[in-house]
């Protein structure tokens, strides 16, 4: 059951991410540079969600079972 949240908060949270990210690729189409672009992303918190949930969902599926 922990898995499960684990994996299914952090795919929530790594879509809500990818998202955003996504949808401020149109400041490319404003003028800005892809670097701009990037130190834009590196500032908003709300980007960090991708990288969170990955890790969230990559640690539910690879940490080692507890044997009982």
């Amino acid at each position: 059951m922990f898995r499960i949240f684990f994996v299914l908060t952090g795919f929530g949270l790594a879509v809500a991410g990818g998202v955003t990210t996504i949808m401020y690729l149109n400041l490319l189409t404003t003028g800005y540079t892809f670097f701009e672009y990037v130190s834009f992303i590196f500032t908003r918190v709300e980007c960090y969600l991708l990288f969170i949930g990955m890790m969230m969902v990559s640690f539910a599926i690879y940490a080692p079972r507890r044997k009982e």
